[in-house]
């Protein structure tokens, strides 16, 4: 499955972005979906994952209450809406898939390129 994400910008602190990962192929109801992120000198970070129906998710910390993922397998999309954002938040995103239940980087099976978010304050 080759993934695609877009949505990303420059948006003040508190406001909101919504980004999409667009799924090639039809296999996309077998994957896991997640999203990371890298900020300049960071490791890359998991942020929130989603299950292959979609009514199981699971966050991150430190984007609980203040992010929501969710997917249509009918369209092959992955959704991240972003609300209350913070300078913090400030990142590359990269969507990715993977067959096992697992939240580690190295546990991907595909990623796609990222999307720039940028908060300023």
């Amino acid at each position: 499955v080759q993934l695609q994400a877009s949505g990303g910008g420059l948006v003040q602190a508190g406001g909101s972005l919504r980004l999409t990962c667009a799924a090639s192929g039809r296999t996309f109801s077998i994957y896991y979906m997640a999203w990371f992120r890298q900020a300049p000198g960071k490791e890359r970070e998991f942020v929130v994952a989603i299950s292959r129906s979609g009514r199981a998710t699971y966050y991150g910390d430190s984007v609980k209450s203040r992010f929501t993922i969710s997917r249509g397998n009918a369209e092959n999309t992955v959704f991240l809406q972003m609300n209350s954002l913070k300078p913090e938040d400030t990142a590359l995103y990269y969507c990715a898939a993977t067959r096992a239940i697992t939240i580690q980087v190295d546990g991907m099976d595909h990623w796609g390129k990222g999307t720039q978010v940028t908060v300023s304050s």
